[in-house]
């Protein structure tokens, strides 16, 4: 294996036939600025010969200045070489089929016209000045025998770099190791691995290739592409430098920004399980996970997610424990006991067994709530069932059934909606201990989707001029007002008991 692994950048081109993506000249520099920037060594592009666009990206993309190679891909045609002669690239990525299914059924023609065109037409890119880089397309389906062939006459015929496609996605790490080798024996000049993920094997394929002596990967970000796209950049760079101790150019602290960059513009969005750039390739759920890579990343993770661009996260659910919960509390400087921490872990599971995916809003609204209601065993008031009627053709109403100072009370109410006639119910079960007007209330915070977690404040004064403000966090809004209520009631009285 070679020491330094070139990195060709195929986003532009070959990310650009995924169906559905398609790029403006002003988002393909964009781009090709930020793969720059990244460090890959070679960028294509685009393909001239397609549209006034693809040239007018090529004009931008030469114009500013970029470190990398930039490279135009043309077939052995008169015109597409042509095209991409005419764009000034600093190199031209000749291919031309050479399995017997693209000769006979896509092209018409013979290996021996194949052949002549091949040479030709790479004759005539190094005869106009340009590093030229020649694909056999559907190599990986070529007899062995013809494949060397061609790969030979490519040679002799002035190709700089030769580049091995398995365009329909059909090799195994083996083959492709083995195919690698072979050709080896037959030419000098590098060798590269272009590799498609039918099966979901392009990394490994460009990984086992680089294995057997490829200098250089065609990659594109996200692993964007036709059909089932192409070998992730982000996943073959960080296996070369991790797995295989093998160096690039890639600034590996710019990945995550470029995927976010790809991701935008493109609009191809993620598996949140993709590696090395998806939402949870560094997320951490489980009780026994969260506490190891609290105490020590490496517990459960292979590498610092720092090292691309990202930041570990601790995410909340039925699976978390009371650590990873406390550790997100803090960062944001709250700091429950062991009393609150208990009934917040609680809530956040019973959420997790209800299926809904517990965010960190969530979170922050169910401590928030928690950490701001009166001691357990200092309230004078709690809430023993809650009965809301409403619809249409139905006045809202609402039964509570309150335990105040030991005793239970039972009071219902009519409002204007069930949240109003909830309140007032509770007022008029208290208003013996305090006459309680509502000053304030508020939804602060809902998360998304019909089940989202509803976060309520209200601010309530008593006859003598005390004023507190208390909060409530549930999925149902009605049980989150009277929380906040029963909440704000519980402080009111024990500031006028130490009054």
């Amino acid at each position: 294996m070679s020491e330094i692994i070139r990195i060709f950048d195929t986003t532009l081109r070959d990310g650009e036939q995924a169906p559905g993506v398609s790029l403006t000249p002003e988002q393909k520099l964009e781009i090709a600025i930020q793969l720059d920037k990244l460090g890959v060594d070679v960028i294509e592009a685009g393909f001239p010969v397609a549209s006034e666009g693809e040239r007018r990206a090529f004009k931008l993309i030469r114009e500013a200045g970029l470190k990398a190679e930039i490279c135009a891909l043309a077939r052995a045609d008169q015109r597409d070489v042509d095209a991409a002669i005419n764009v000034e690239p600093d190199s031209i990525h000749v291919f031309y089929s050479t399995s017997d299914i693209h000769l006979r059924s896509v092209l018409g023609v013979s290996r021996e016209e194949a052949l002549e065109r091949i040479t030709r037409y790479i004759t005539y890119v190094k005869d106009h000045g340009f590093i030229c880089e020649f694909s056999p397309m559907d190599a990986t389906r070529t007899d062995l025998e013809f494949l060397k062939q061609v790969c030979r006459a490519a040679e002799e015929a002035g190709a700089d770099r030769i580049n091995v496609p398995d365009t329909v996605g059909v090799m195994t790490p083996k083959r492709m190791y083995d195919l690698i080798m072979e050709l080896r024996k037959v030419v000098k000049i590098p060798i590269s691995v272009h590799c498609h993920n039918d099966f979901g094997l392009a990394v490994a394929n460009t990984l086992a290739g680089i294995e057997a002596g490829a200098v250089q990967a065609h990659v594109t970000v996200n692993g964007i592409g036709e059909r089932a796209g192409n070998a992730a950049l982000e996943e073959v760079v960080m296996a070369l430098n991790l797995l295989y101790g093998k160096k690039t150019n890639i600034d590996t602290r710019q990945i995550y920004a470029t995927s976010q960059l790809v991701r935008r513009l493109t609009g191809v969005q993620l598996q949140p399980h993709k590696p090395i750039v998806g939402d949870n390739a560094f997320a951490h759920e489980s009780g026994i996970h969260v506490r190891g890579v609290v105490v020590d990343p490496c517990a459960f993770e292979p590498f610092s997610p720092e090292l691309v661009g990202r930041v570990r996260k601790i995410v909340a659910g039925k699976h978390a424990g009371k650590h990873g919960i406390r550790t997100m509390l803090e960062e944001v400087g709250l700091r429950p006991t062991e009393s609150q921490l208990d009934e917040i872990v609680r809530r956040v599971k019973e959420l997790g067994d209800k299926g809904k995916t517990v965010t960190d809003t969530d979170v922050l609204a169910i401590a928030r709530s928690v950490i701001e209601a009166p001691i357990e065993g200092m309230k004078a008031v709690n809430l023993e069932g809650l009965v809301v009627v409403t619809g249409t053709g139905v006045i809202p109403t609402s039964s509570v059934k309150l335990n105040v100072l030991g005793k239970e009370y039972v009071s219902a109410e009519t409002g204007v909606g069930p949240v109003d006639a909830s309140l007032k119910a509770i007022q008029r079960v208290i208003q013996n201990l305090a006459r309680i007007n509502l000053r304030e209330f508020r939804i602060e915070a809902v998360t998304g989707g019909s089940d989202a977690i509803a976060e309520v404040i209200v601010k309530v004064e008593d006859e003598t001029g005390n004023l507190v403000s208390a909060r409530g966090a549930r999925e149902d809004i009605v049980m989150a007002s009277v929380e906040a209520m029963i909440n704000a009631i519980n402080k009111l009285l024990a500031r006028r008991s130490m009054q």
